[in-house]
C-alpha cells in the first residue's frame, strides 16, 4: 500500500541556483548515496560488523539542511542513520569509514562506529543509537550559543543548530519537551524531521494520532514547514528561511521532510514489511536523479560532467576503504582514553 499522503508541490522557476551550487549539491548527495552503497558492499562481506543504518534516499534532506548552514561553524545532532549527515558536515570520508571499521583513525578513535559518530571539528555532536536522544542535546546547543550571544556579550555566538530525528522520534517525551523549550526562549534552532514512514518496522500512519508532524509545531507557536525531502532545491529553501529565522533571533523551526529509505531499516532487516508498490512509488522520485534532470534541464550542467563527479566521489570512496583496512586498531591499554575531556 502506497501512503496517500501527497508530496507538497514547489515552484522551481523562481530558483536561483549557480551552476556551483548546483554542482556541489550533486556532488555531496552522490557522495553519501555512493559511500552508503560500499558501506553495504562491506558489510555483506563481512569486513563491517555491528548495526548499520543506511541513508538511500534520503540524501535531499541531509544536503539541502546541511549545506544551507555555516560549515564548521553551526552545529548538526544525528541519530543511528549518521554517515551520511557527517560527510555532509565535511567529515572526510576516510575518517567516517575508518569509524565504520572501528580503526584509531575514525572521526570516532574507533570507538564509536556505526551510530556514534563523532567531530568536534566539524561541529558534529554525534550519532545516538537511541531514538530522541538527540533532540536535547541539540536543544541545549542552541541554548548555549544564545546565552553565549545575549548574556555574554558574545556577538560571534550567533550559531544555528540543526536537529535531525526521524518520524518515530517525534511521539517520544524529549521532542514535545524541547521543543517548548526552544519556543519559550527563542532558541536558534531548526528541528529536522525525516519521516520516512517507518519508525523501524511500524507505519509512521499506524503509531501518531497527527500524521502530519510539521503541525505539530502550532502547539508551541512555533513557525511549522512540510517539504518534499526528496527535491534537494525544495528542502535548501526552507532550509535557508529557517537558518535566517533562526540566526535574527526569531526562534526555532520545524520541518518535517516527507522522504524514503531505500533499504531496510538495517543491513540486517529483511525488509519484508513494505510493499513492492510502495517501494517502486518511492524509487520513482529518487533524489539524486531528480537534481541530475534539473541541472541538465537548466543547462547548469551536461552529462559527462555529471559523470566526471561521480567517477571522482568514487574513488574517494576506494580510497576511504583502503584507508580504513591500512589504518591500525586502537591500542587495548587506551581503553579508558577519551572518557573524560583532556587538556
Amino acid at each position: 500500500m502506497v501512503s496517500e499522503r501527497t508530496l507538497p508541490e514547489f515552484n522551481t522557476v523562481s530558483i536561483q541556483l549557480t551552476k556551483a551550487e548546483g554542482l556541489m549539491l550533486y556532488e555531496d548527495m552522490t557522495l553519501g548515496r555512493l559511500f552508503e552503497d560500499k558501506c553495504a558492499e562491506m558489510y555483506y562481506r563481512g569486513r563491517m560488523f555491528g548495526f548499520v543504518h543506511l541513508y538511500n534516499g534520503q540524501e535531499a534532506v541531509s544536503t539541502g539542511i546541511i549545506k544551507a548552514l555555516r560549515p564548521g561553524e553551526d552545529y548538526v545532532s544525528s541519530t543511528y542513520r549518521d554517515h551520511v549527515h557527517a560527510l555532509s558536515c565535511g567529515v572526510p570520508p576516510r575518517e567516517v569509514m575508518a569509524e565504520l571499521f572501528g580503526k584509531e583513525t575514525g572521526c570516532s578513535k574507533g570507538r564509536g562506529g556505526s551510530m556514534h559518530l563523532f567531530s568536534e571539528k566539524h561541529r558534529l555532536l554525534g550519532g545516538y543509537a537511541f531514538v530522541a536522544e538527540g533532540i536535547p542535546v541539540a536543544t541545549g546547543a542552541a541554548f548555549q550559543s544564545k546565552y553565549r550571544r545575549e548574556m555574554m556579550g558574545d556577538d560571534s555566538a550567533d550559531q544555528v543548530t540543526a536537529c535531525f530525528f526521524g518520524d518515530g522520534a517525534s511521539n517520544n517525551g524529549q521532542f514535545f519537551e524541547c521543543l517548548n523549550m526552544a519556543s519559550l526562549w527563542k532558541l536558534p534552532i531548526i528541528y529536522v524531521v525525516e519521516n520516512n514512514k517507518w519508525a523501524i518496522g511500524m507505519a509512521h500512519d499506524r503509531a501518531t494520532s497527527e500524521p502530519e508532524i510539521y503541525k505539530k509545531a502550532s502547539v508551541f507557536d512555533m513557525v511549522g514547514v512540510e517539504v518534499d525531502g526528496m527535491d534537494v532545491l525544495a528542502v535548501r529553501k526552507v532550509a535557508q528561511e529557517a537558518v535566517d529565522r533562526a540566526r535574527a533571533g526569531e526562534g526555532p523551526t520545524l520541518i518535517e521532510a516527507l522522504t524514503y529509505r531505500f533499504r531496510g531499516h538495517s543491513l540486517a532487516d529483511p525488509d519484508e514489511l513494505r510493499s513492492p508498490d510502495e517501494k517502486q512509488f518511492w524509487g520513482n522520485k529518487d533524489p539524486i536523479q531528480r537534481l541530475e534532470a534539473y541541472l541538465i534541464e537548466h543547462n547548469l550542467a551536461n552529462q559527462s560532467e555529471l559523470d566526471e563527479i561521480k567517477q571522482k566521489v568514487q574513488a574517494s570512496v576506494d580510497d576511504a576503504v583502503k584507508f580504513a583496512e591500512e589504518s591500525p586498531e586502537p591500542d587495548p591499554k587506551e581503553l579508558y582514553r577519551y572518557i573524560f575531556a583532556e587538556d
